[in-house]
């Protein structure tokens, strides 16, 4: 867990709620108006601007906590009722659905963000919210593979793919958010054969990140990768000329745009559910929502903002228009769990 010079800074009640031997007291944490307590498992230093943007906005400071999701989950229920957490920032719905799972967040109904978000990107019964947009879409060696060859992510099962696709494993939580989808459009019978039509097509065993991946495909290692646009984008701005240089080995190709579009993930936030400071984390999540922070929160990871009207980054833009599926991020947040088990009877590990 990653405590940086902001977490909790000059915040003597929260610096108590934290410390060793307090996570077992039952006395509410005390609510400070004045600053908002930020947990968060997004790890973008120019997340830090955002915080500051909010600070001069509004006057509260804002306090961070930085660590994987799962990690910032146990430690709220840890710390219980007297946590100083008033916001859970994480990527990807399926953590967001652990989130509320673990009970960890409380509903909230807010007129700013029900009219800036996407009823598709946020929680239906208002748990948690999008804040940025990722598309996971399909890779290809630009000198071995005719894009029209490409079509939808049901294709990659197809046997001409065999021993030539690159994906990361099963325990990668976007792979099974993009295995829920699958599910939610065909059901367990058909999610399964696709699965083992994907471990089938393996051009070897999952191993890496997304970007590793992607240098795979410039590498020759295999001819086409599935991946977040993101870590595409990341290594066209790249100050490094051989990240650069795969980007031009490697094409991009947007999935079912035939059909119900290409899956689109979410980065996220919600109230903690013993928040001591509700409503300036309400103000807070609100802030994310709004232009002047849209802008700079898809930007530091180059992603696509939620805000309707917003464009990404030039590079992110440069990568094409395209029709994004409608089926609401809980959904396959909620079959994580299912997806997970298919994939691992399918072989794909």
């Amino acid at each position: 867990m990653k405590i940086t010079r902001r977490v909790f800074l000059a915040t003597g009640t929260a610096m108590a709620a934290v410390a060793a031997g307090q996570l077992g007291r039952k006395t509410p944490a005390v609510a400070q108006s004045g600053v908002v307590n930020v947990y968060s498992a997004r790890h973008y230093d120019t997340d830090d601007q955002l915080y500051e943007g909010f600070t001069q906005r509004t006057g509260i400071r804002v306090n961070l906590v930085e660590a994987n999701a799962d990690q910032l989950i146990e430690r709220i229920n840890s710390e219980g009722a007297n946590s100083p957490a008033d916001v859970l920032i994480t990527v990807d719905a399926g953590r967001l659905w652990r989130a509320r799972e673990a009970g960890v967040l409380q509903p909230i109904n807010s007129t700013t963000l029900n009219a800036a978000i996407p009823s598709s990107l946020r929680d239906p019964e208002g748990y948690w919210f999008g804040l940025t947009k990722r598309a996971r879409v399909i890779y290809y060696d630009r000198n071995k593979v005719n894009p029209a060859q490409l079509s939808t992510y049901e294709d990659l099962a197809d046997p001409k793919w065999r021993g030539k696709l690159l994906i990361r494993s099963s325990g990668n939580i976007y792979n099974q958010s993009l295995t829920g989808a699958i599910l939610a459009a065909h059901g367990p019978e058909r999610t399964l054969e696709w699965a083992r039509g994907i471990a089938a097509n393996l051009a070897r065993s999952p191993e890496g990140g997304d970007t590793d991946q992607i240098k795979a495909v410039a590498a020759g290692v295999g001819e086409i990768a599935v991946a977040n646009t993101y870590y595409y984008v990341r290594l066209m701005r790249s100050d490094n000329a051989a990240d650069r240089e795969v980007t031009e080995k490697v094409g991009v190709f947007f999935p079912n745009q035939r059909d119900r579009g290409t899956h689109v993930n979410i980065s996220g936030a919600g109230v903690v559910r013993t928040a001591p400071n509700r409503q300036g984390a309400i103000q807070f999540i609100e802030y994310l929502a709004s232009p002047e922070a849209q802008e700079m929160f898809a930007d530091g990871n180059n992603e696509y903002p939620v805000l309707a009207g917003m464009n990404a980054n030039s590079m992110v833009k440069s990568l094409g228009e395209f029709r994004s599926d409608s089926l609401n991020a809980a959904v396959f947040g909620r079959n994580n769990p299912e997806a997970l088990r298919i994939m691992d009877q399918a072989g794909w590990r």
